[in-house]
């Protein structure tokens, strides 16, 4: 089975550190495309490592095989990714990482650049947190799976989307879970 995979978040939610435990979870994952490491490897040029990026996904597509990209879901490349895997009748599973405040995004950002990771413009974290769940809304309808983790501390199941909705697991109820769930009714 054909399968793009979707590990999302906003800056800084551990999109990265989720693909690494996936990968032992999880035989399909096929071609992993990471933009922010195929940008480092570029020299850390972010318009050469977007091209890369979409090439690999091009390529990806266009053999028919499975493949894994990580994405804050701004802009609409993904949404036209999806659409195009769609057409190619992939399964499309999405995993969104969540993390209560911006404040905590750039926390973890710093963090990264002390440990010698990349940084991200704190305007670009803002403005893409501001809008974190209306990009995700604009693409869950079109996931046939997705499952939800908050990583305040560790990566924590916290729903899973099915049947059109979500639906919480556990007793764990992060504040931003909260928040997109008002967003659905």
């Amino acid at each position: 089975m054909k399968t793009y995979t979707i590990i999302a978040g906003v800056n800084g939610c551990g999109k990265s550190s989720l693909t690494g435990v996936l990968r032992t979870e999880i035989s399909n994952l096929g071609k992993i495309i990471d933009v922010d490491k195929i940008t480092a490897a570029c020299g850390g040029s972010s318009l050469e490592g977007g091209r890369k990026a979409l090439a690999m996904i091009d390529e990806c597509l266009e053999k028919e095989i499975c493949f894994t990209q990580e994405t804050t879901l701004s802009g609409r490349n993904t949404l036209d990714v999806i659409r195009r895997a769609m057409e190619k009748n992939y399964v499309i599973r999405l995993y969104y990482v969540g993390l209560d405040t911006m404040e905590e995004s750039l926390a973890r950002i710093e963090n990264r650049v002390r440990r010698g990771g990349h940084n991200i413009a704190t305007d670009a974290v803002a403005r893409r947190f501001e809008k974190r769940f209306d990009d995700l809304m604009a693409v869950l309808p079109y996931c046939n799976e997705a499952t939800f983790y908050d990583n305040d501390n560790g990566f924590v199941t916290v729903a899973k989307y099915k049947n059109g909705e979500i639906q919480p697991i556990g007793s764990h109820r992060p504040k931003w879970l909260e928040e997109l769930l008002g967003k659905m009714i």
